[in-house]
């Protein structure tokens, strides 16, 4: 591969630059970020990076100061000369706002796109968007990666007698059906209804779960509210086992003891988000391989189809 390259790390995000920086078989870029009395903090890149292709992985979990250290090495990298500013933001803070849902409101995800426009990225890595239309919310390249192709190996190595693909909310649908027609079996779809933000009032299921085992699909868990609901809701209908896989791991307030007490098994993420959490039931496979393959037909001009197994 072009080694005209270098990877660099926000702060909070070293933990999977490391991992894909050993799957490219290449060292991690050096970048000191300096924090001032005040909260205010500055990145300086320690190796030059004019006329190289720098890729910088930082996902916007906690998203403010992430988010913001992300902007200023973007800034730092194109005022330092480099060739290309690659963003590879596996976790997108603020996809969920992709709409005006009710007046007078912001869309996050556009501005945010905005922002990262006008600092200077030249494309975009990212992993499972909330919504596949806000790719088009960039004016620059977007590789979207789905976590189909880490977890799909995942659910077939279980071996599960009578699986069964389910959907913890309508919105998921598509998802959870290109699922189940790639693994042949049933779908089940959960209908929700919200009081407020992160707060489930009322939900039903659609379809038949009676002796079923029942994997629930997901792109993200916040406060696992609606997972944990629909995975007791599942096993009081006659399922056999309940799991979930979701591909990023928020994890705030108190989902651990929700996921803990709750009906399932399992619930699998990717470490796109790093948990810090104490759930027994949790568990993460990295998407470090995924990343660096896509960094790697970037590089060498290649497509990226072979990245998606639906």
């Amino acid at each position: 591969m072009n080694s005209n390259f270098i990877v660099f790390s926000g702060t909070n995000s070293r933990y999977l630059a490391e991992k894909i920086c050993k799957e490219l078989d290449c060292p991690m870029g050096k970048m000191q970020t300096t924090f001032f009395a005040d909260g205010e903090f500055e990145v300086c890149y320690e190796e030059i990076v004019r006329g190289r292709d720098v890729f910088l992985v930082q996902s916007t979990f906690a998203p403010a100061d992430n988010f913001m250290e992300l902007l200023l090495m973007i800034d730092a990298a194109k005022r330092a000369s480099a060739k290309s500013i690659n963003a590879v933001i596996p976790y997108f803070g603020w996809a969920r706002q992709d709409r005006k849902d009710k007046p007078r409101v912001s869309i996050g995800a556009k501005l945010v796109a905005d922002i990262l426009g006008v600092t200077g990225i030249d494309r975009l890595i990212t992993l499972d968007l909330h919504a596949d239309q806000e790719q088009g919310f960039f004016n620059v390249p977007v590789d979207h990666l789905y976590a189909s192709s880490i977890f799909l190996p995942y659910v077939k190595s279980l071996n599960l007698e009578n699986l069964c693909i389910a959907t913890p909310d309508v919105g998921g649908s598509k998802r959870a059906n290109t699922y189940a027609k790639y693994l042949d079996c049933p779908l089940v779809l959960c209908n929700k209804q919200r009081k407020k933000a992160n707060e489930v009032a009322t939900m039903q299921i659609i379809g038949e779960v009676e002796g079923m085992d029942v994997v629930l699909v997901d792109d993200m868990v916040d406060t696992a509210g609606t997972i944990a609901k629909a995975a007791n809701l599942m096993l009081e209908n006659g399922a056999n086992t309940v799991r979930a896989i979701a591909t990023h791991c928020i994890m705030s307030g108190p989902a651990d003891e929700r996921i803990e007490n709750s009906a399932l098994t399992e619930m699998v993420f990717t470490d796109t988000i790093p948990y810090k959490g104490t759930c027994s039931k949790v568990k993460q496979i990295s998407c470090s391989k995924l990343v660096a393959d896509t960094i790697r037909c970037v590089m060498e001009n290649r497509s990226i189809s072979d990245q998606y197994l639906i």
